[in-house]
């Protein structure tokens, strides 16, 4: 039965991703240190996982359809993850009705069905890219068909065909010829479909040898770190211990669980060392956090540190209770503006500026359909303009938009925070919500933006510049216009740049968690200095990774 193939197939190949998902980050072209597509994919699986456990035994083809669409759109992030979840939609409800056993036409049919869904999803398909994968894919299962391949074959022969698929990558994208590298997110997702059916043939893992970069024999084959499971527990209130202690710890040689407990008993409560030599997770609740820490260490390594203070937790559920209740006794208003933002200066900005909810996330970590879903919910309004502020977050944000039955959410396309600034000063509360994202989109496009990071891998600038890792890059519009050695000089380079191109007369920048006040406040002077007839509004971000981003208008 085939709901059941994919019940048991489906783990496996979710977690193939998972194991790999550096190595996926890894592949990202643009060298700026926030790369996750592999995370984005694994995420989304991830998502589907946990629906699909959660049918009863026995559950049909349509059920499993059903979950699998949810699943991995409610769990997308990135745009990685929203294609991926579209391929999945388009396959699965291609599965159903299918024979039993399956056939090849029934398996050609569904990778049509994929194609089509997944083309539907995209604005601009490019090529080079996992949606070419799914494309090339299938093609070769109709020419699996027609010849009358056996399953098995046919189902060997379109892993083949989705690595041959990724190979040629760099061929159809420039960038990744340019960069040496294949696109991240076509190998992640012949890396799914390479465990998925060694799964189902009743073979292990992922076993095709294949080089990720154009022209070295590096591969994305390292084994990941195992991960030990621990249960949650969310059951604390009013314990004399204030601080929840969880990390994972690598023994040494001589290392005793049994008396590790022992010892943290006597620091907290709730003590727990799970795991098997050398690989263990500790959990406590204590006072002093460095005492428990102090005592591991010497017995080992520490990592993946999680400190979470549960007395202010507990404070923040309180409050955060009392707000759903309060506003759960308010009448819905006609509109509400939802916002991503990375830092709390960001956030607290936009709040200032009308936005009812702000989402945390960017480019390190983006929200999914489901995040979006809830904070455009939680606004109380019968419609709902979503400031998404990173290009890799709009379509979870249009996902979001296509889901919502119970109020409208209109995406205005912002792809930064200074954007959705520029955005929110254009609202009419007045107007309606298809009147505001007007607005808002002429808004936007009168804004140019710059971002200041570092780069984590050797690349070149647009202009041809060579880039190596720890270069500052100063980046206009999408592209790295200026390469130094130092954010201040950097920033001040580009701004002369963008206002040598196209003089502005406001500059809004905000410094991020990084860059402290006494440089911040120095680099707004040579800034003034350098552009005496440019109006300054300096602001603190906290935004992580970008020292400096900002707007002229």
């Amino acid at each position: 039965m085939i709901a059941n193939t994919i019940r048991s197939c489906f783990p496996v190949a979710a977690q193939a991703v998972a194991d790999k998902s550096e190595d996926i980050n890894k592949l990202n072209v643009f060298p700026v240190p926030d790369g996750d597509t592999g995370t984005n994919m694994s995420l989304t699986l991830g998502t589907v996982v946990r629906e699909v456990a959660a049918l009863p035994a026995g559950a049909d083809m349509e059920a499993v359809a059903k979950a699998i669409t949810h699943g991995s759109l409610m769990g997308a992030r990135g745009n990685s993850g929203v294609i991926t979840s579209q391929i999945l939609r388009g396959m699965a409800e291609g599965l159903v009705g299918a024979h039993d056993p399956v056939t090849t036409g029934d398996i050609a049919s569904a990778f049509r069905n994929a194609v089509k869904v997944a083309f539907k999803a995209v604005r601009k398909p490019v090529e080079g890219t996992i949606l070419t994968v799914i494309r090339d894919m299938s093609a070769r299962a109709d020419r699996c068909d027609k010849e009358k391949m056996p399953v098995p074959e046919m189902l060997e022969a379109l892993v083949v065909e989705a690595y041959e698929s990724v190979a040629r990558t760099p061929d159809l994208l420039p960038v990744l010829k340019e960069n040496g590298v294949v696109d991240s997110g076509a190998y992640g997702f012949a890396t799914f479909v390479e465990a998925f059916v060694n799964a189902a043939l009743g073979k292990s893992g992922v076993s095709i040898d294949f080089d990720t970069t154009v022209a070295t024999a590096d591969g994305a084959h390292n084994a990941a770190d195992a991960r030990v499971a621990i249960e949650l527990n969310d059951d604390w209130e009013g314990s004399e211990y204030r601080y929840c202690n969880e990390f994972l710890f690598k023994a040494e040689e001589g290392f005793d669980p049994d008396a590790a407990l022992t010892h943290l008993a006597t620091l907290g409560d709730c003590e727990l060392v799970v795991g098997s030599f050398p690989d263990f997770k500790v959990h406590v609740h204590s006072n002093e956090p460095n005492r428990v820490l102090e005592y591991m260490l010497q017995y080992g390594q520490v990592y993946e540190v999680f400190i979470h203070n549960m007395d202010m937790e507990a404070h923040d559920r309180t409050a955060k209770i009392a707000d759903d209740q309060a506003t759960a006794r308010e009448p819905r208003k006609p509109l509400g503006f939802v916002a991503v933002a990375a830092g709390d200066g960001e956030a607290e900005i936009l709040k200032s500026l009308g936005v009812d909810v702000v989402v945390s996330g960017g480019q390190t970590m983006n929200p999914s359909t489901a995040d979006i879903l809830d904070a455009a919910a939680a606004t109380n309004a019968d419609s709902v303009i979503v400031l998404p502020n990173n290009g890799n977050i709009r379509m979870a944000a249009e996902a979001a938009a296509s889901a919502s039955e119970d109020f409208e959410i209109v995406v205005v396309p912002t792809k930064t925070v200074p954007q959705a600034f520029a955005a929110m000063f254009a609202v009419d509360t007045d107007a309606s919500a298809a009147e505001n994202a007007e607005a808002m989109v002429e808004a936007i496009a009168e804004v140019r933006d710059g971002e200041v990071t570092h780069a984590v891998r050797d690349s070149q600038a647009a202009d041809g510049t060579p880039i190596h890792d720890g270069d500052i890059m100063g980046i206009a519009g999408g592209d790295i216009a200026i390469v130094g050695s130092d954010v201040e000089q950097v920033t001040l380079d580009l701004i002369n740049k963008m206002q040598e191109e196209e003089e502005g007369d406001t500059l809004t920048i905000l410094a991020g968690q990084d860059m402290d006040d006494e440089r911040f406040e120095a680099l707004c002077d040579r800034i003034e200095d350098a552009q005496p007839d440019l109006e300054v509004d300096a602001h603190r971000g906290g935004q992580p990774l970008y020292p400096v981003i900002f707007s002229i208008e």
